[in-house]
């Protein structure tokens, strides 16, 4: 890593034209800011990021095979992938819970660790650099939250899976909480961009009275310009157990141009869909109820309660702002009750 906050791989590695773009605008403002986290205070070359825990009411659906004609993706010689991977580890030490090991390669990084609540509730911000993912890119980030720990992580901004060339990109995340611990995985929102071809995995391991909240939100396209998801395709597979006993199994595959993105039965017309879920032993149907009594400000969303004390909150909707608002009260809701009484905090970032 170079004084300007950008190694010189990260420039001629990857010739996908939207990263090259996010990455010279954040070594423009990194040489300016002198240092890395001089361009995360500034604010521009971190705005688009995230990852992602993301599942769908649809996700056991296969469409039709996908049509990736040549016409439609970049010619040229093909730039490698970046394989990128990040270990974290959080341990309860007297009151505080600390980071205590961070474990890195390629372009995935975290923040120093954040006590906005007090000593308890360790934050953490995942970086991803390039601002995106595209085809042939491997990235995985493990996270182990320690008996009584408390760790909440989040990311800067919205993720981007990028336009394809053809190739596959992949992006896994594995998630263990031990007694008494609880971790909230809470990124971003993820944009899916027309032709991305990308596969998301999330393995969540739960002790017997461990806690874990996630959510993400998922936009097909890009909606500001209208862009719609017509070509490439999404898969999705989430496998949640505790104590060695599968509570959560949801897998499927959405694929640009399907019928599925305007059926009742799939996305029902609407661009953003997203899921939050929360596992604990407090879980239980007086917390769905009050969940259930939040509005929607815009969109569509529901509450339902599975056996084992797993809640999920789904939802469909025109846009990302109404969704983040929906899903932000419902975290406000259930968060006393699996955190010993904590409110909500929400991370500065998601404010800036």
């Amino acid at each position: 890593m170079h004084s300007n906050g950008v190694s010189k791989s990260f420039m001629v590695r990857d010739a996908h034209p939207e990263r090259l773009r996010t990455v010279r605008h954040y070594a423009r403002v990194s040489a300016n800011r002198r240092s890395l986290r001089g361009s995360v205070s500034g604010r521009a070359g971190f705005r688009r990021l995230g990852t992602g825990f993301a599942k769908l009411s649809i996700m056991t659906v296969v469409t039709e095979p996908v049509d990736l004609s040549a016409s439609r993706f970049s010619e040229g010689p093909v730039a490698p992938g970046w394989r990128a991977g990040l270990s974290l580890a959080f341990e309860l030490r007297g009151v505080r819970t600390v980071l205590a090991s961070n474990r890195h390669f390629g372009p995935l990084r975290v923040q120093k660790p954040l006590y906005p609540e007090g000593e308890a509730v360790c934050h953490t911000i995942v970086l991803h650099p390039p601002a995106g993912i595209v085809g042939g890119d491997e990235l995985e980030v493990t996270v182990a939250v320690g008996e009584g720990a408390h760790a909440l992580l989040t990311t800067p901004g919205a993720g981007k899976w990028y336009r394809s060339d053809g190739r596959m990109a992949q992006w896994v995340q594995r998630i263990s909480v031990e007694k008494d611990a609880v971790c909230e995985w809470l990124p971003q929102e993820s944009i899916v961009y027309d032709g991305a071809i990308g596969r998301m995995r999330t393995e969540v391991v739960l002790a017997a009275d461990a806690r874990f909240i996630g959510f993400e939100m998922l936009c097909f396209g890009r909606t500001g310009s209208g862009e719609r998801f017509e070509r490439g395709e999404l898969t999705l597979k989430t496998d949640v157990r505790r104590a060695g006993r599968r509570l959560w199994l949801e897998q499927g595959r959405l694929a640009g141009g399907s019928a599925l993105l305007d059926a009742a039965v799939g996305l029902a017309g609407h661009p953003v869909c997203g899921t939050l879920v929360a596992i604990g032993p407090e879980v239980d149907e007086g917390l769905r109820d009050a969940c259930r009594e939040i509005a929607c400000p815009a969109g569509r969303g529901a509450v339902s309660l599975l056996p084992d004390g797993v809640l999920l909150a789904r939802w469909l909707g025109p846009a990302c702002e109404p969704g983040r608002e929906w899903f932000a009260r419902v975290w406000a809701c259930i968060r006393p009750a699996l955190a010993g009484g904590r409110g909500m905090r929400m991370p500065r970032i998601w404010r800036t």
